[in-house]
């Protein structure tokens, strides 16, 4: 047998290269885009072993991992790797939940959340507004190259919490998570205002007119006086919610690095 490849194929690289793979393998499960479209499998497989094939010199030539000798060892070390690559994606991916929340909001207001349909993106059903602003969010994305910045942060991490045995949770990871958590939900609130404001301001004014025009039968003009005017503003803050998810996600990404 080829010596050459038994220093190349030794069972210290093949552990520290399957590290690697489980880590990315964890950013691709929670990760905007990776996990939230129906990409087959295999495609993620492949894609794994790829950024993981790139990634494996550089982490190899800064890492002083041991391999372990026992196989409970090593599992607890992929559960690791696995749980940074997973969280890195997660906090990221709060940025399509606040979204969601924003567009179920003024859906709800509008009274188009009965308009359920398949969404492609989670698999379940739910109101066309929401699929319509997730596809906005994902195009943002793309245009940032945020996926980069992804990557570019599992890079990081294998710097900042090297492939070992260390615990790599701490107060700032933990105080940092539940920050981005709670900004979810302003996020989702800030993207819903607007358009949930003046149609509650106009339920407001029709209300007004029901009790100064008895005679109208205002819930017949209102129903779809709401739609038409939220498919309107939808269309006036579109460009003002794409600029507001573009900074979000600036920022968001920016704190990811950080972290990691």
């Amino acid at each position: 047998m080829d010596t050459s490849l038994l220093a190349i194929f030794t069972p210290l690289k093949i552990i520290l290269f399957i590290a690697v793979f489980t880590r990315i393998s964890g950013l691709l499960a929670s990760a905007p885009l990776f996990s939230t479209y129906p990409i087959p499998y295999q495609v993620k497989i492949w894609l794994c072993a790829m950024i993981a094939f790139i990634m494996f010199p550089f982490v190899q030539s800064t890492s002083s991992f041991i391999m372990p000798t026992v196989m409970p060892e090593l599992i607890v070390i992929l559960i690791k790797e696995f749980l940074i690559g997973y969280l890195i994606g997660f906090c990221t991916n709060l940025i399509f939940v606040a979204v969601d929340m924003a567009a179920n909001m003024f859906s709800i207001q509008m009274s188009l959340s009965a308009s359920q349909a398949l969404n492609p993106t989670t698999g379940t059903t739910s109101p066309v507004l929401t699929q319509v602003y997730t596809l906005m969010a994902s195009m943002v994305f793309i245009s940032l190259n945020a996926h980069q910045w992804l990557f570019s942060a599992v890079y990081n991490s294998f710097t900042s919490v090297p492939v070992g045995y260390g615990f790599f949770v701490n107060g700032k990871i933990v105080q940092e998570c539940l920050y981005l958590t709670g900004q979810m939900f302003s996020v989702a609130v800030g993207l819903a205002l607007p358009i949930f404001g003046i149609l509650l301001i106009k339920d407001v004014l029709m209300g007004f007119v029901s009790k100064m025009m008895p005679q109208m039968n205002v819930f017949m003009v209102a129903m779809p006086l709401k739609i038409y005017v939220g498919l309107i503003l939808g269309m006036v803050f579109v460009r003002p919610m794409a600029e507001y998810i573009a900074a979000v996600i600036e920022k968001t990404l920016t704190a990811v690095m950080v972290l990691f």
